[in-house]
């Protein structure tokens, strides 16, 4: 079963509709970062639905350390857990692979971390990875990969794609056999994507995408950009890879990024997104508008009457003053890191529901070409 459809496409700008077993998400979509099962910042469940959030994404690295997936799967998965019941993404580990690089060893059997909390020592390879996952009860979980930083030498890129693909087929093994277990077919409940990687290089993007392309999984990635190479190579890398990815399954950018960066993905064919920027932007005072982005430390809010945006429907917006942020940010209160990253998460949330709109309605690059100059500029 496809559980992915196209509804409409302005040149490589797709809409579409992707079911899960929590419900329908509309495409394309950002997912709100909820590493340890929470949004950094100190917004629930509740808080989610407010902000328009479609898709919660939950680490199973860390998860794992704490408080463990046996717990969570006693407490009813991560949805009941969390009390959120629409759909959930869960990360592999695999890119603590390259975010814990001081703490961990690579072998082809997977990868022994030091744990970051204590010390202790932690293995994770495919099957410890796709199991952490089955017991978090996510929607979508994510094969383990290895995401390697730019730049690398090609020697090792081609190296790591290989252990990549031998790790995915590992993966789907695993994933078939939780169906066994349970005597149903699994891909109707979770649904386990594939990761492209490969760098910067262009002819290992490809090749490796065309062999993981053959596993038929219900969605695919691509991993392994935004991790120190300048957006311009990132656009290019997506311009080289899509053609390979199959039209009929949904397409991932994993961990990106700025505004600007989503629409200029979703111009190139990509259906999903998430990253830690909004929520980080929000605790640190950078708030996201439709002119660009501005610092509510500045001194020149301090009297500042009127809203972060004036037309903003959030429930920020409709509330609280500029000069009421900044009063709360520079005192301290956590209730500032929490309302501004509030704001942030619901103007991505409806950034992505303003590109559905307009690839419905055939006038995506118009808005693309008006948005792009703007978004990331400073106030």
């Amino acid at each position: 079963m496809n559980n992915f459809t196209l509804l409409s496409q302005d040149k490589n700008a797709r809409r579409g509709a992707f079911i899960t077993a929590h419900g329908a998400i509309q495409t394309p979509f950002f997912m709100n970062v909820a590493t340890q099962a929470a949004i950094k910042g100190g917004l629930s469940a509740y808080d989610l639905e407010q902000v328009g959030c479609q898709v919660a994404l939950c680490n199973a690295y860390h998860l794992h350390l704490r408080p463990s997936e046996k717990i969570i799967k006693d407490l009813g998965g991560l949805h009941g857990f969390m009390n959120w019941q629409k759909p959930i993404l869960t990360d592999s580990g695999g890119f603590q692979v390259f975010s814990l690089a001081g703490l961990r060893k690579i072998t082809e059997g997977g990868v022994t971390f030091n744990s970051h909390i204590d010390g202790r020592k932690i293995f994770m390879g495919p099957e410890e990875s796709i199991d952490i996952q089955m017991d978090l009860g996510a929607d979508i979980i994510m094969a383990f990969d290895e995401c390697v930083g730019n730049p690398a030498t090609r020697e090792y890129v081609a190296q790591s794609c290989r252990r990549t693909t031998r790790w995915l087929e590992r993966c789907k093994t695993r994933w078939s056999e939780h169906a066994g277990d349970t005597h149903q077919d699994v891909s109707q409940n979770t649904m386990l994507f594939g990761i492209n990687q490969g760098g910067t290089y262009d002819d290992l993007r490809i090749d490796h995408m065309k062999t993981i392309a053959e596993f038929n999984l219900p969605g695919y990635a691509i991993g392994g950009l935004a991790v120190g190479e300048p957006a311009e190579v990132m656009y290019h890398i997506i311009e080289t890879v899509m053609p390979y990815m199959p039209v009929n399954k949904p397409r991932y950018l994993m961990g990106v990024g700025t505004p600007c960066n989503l629409i200029e993905a979703v111009a190139r064919g990509i259906d999903m997104f998430d990253c830690v920027m909004p929520a980080r932007n929000g605790r640190h005072g950078h708030v996201q508008t439709w002119q660009g982005r501005m610092n509510l430390r500045n001194e020149k809010y301090k009297l500042d009457a009127s809203p972060i945006e004036g037309n903003c429907q959030c429930f920020v917006c409709q509330t609280h003053s500029r000069a009421y942020l900044r009063h709360l940010l520079v005192s301290g209160e956590m209730l500032g890191m929490r309302l501004c990253a509030a704001h942030n998460l619901y103007f991505y949330n409806h950034l992505m529901a303003r590109m559905r709109a307009e690839i419905e309605s055939g006038t995506f690059e118009k808005f693309r070409r008006q948005y792009v100059p703007l978004l990331d500029e400073r106030i």
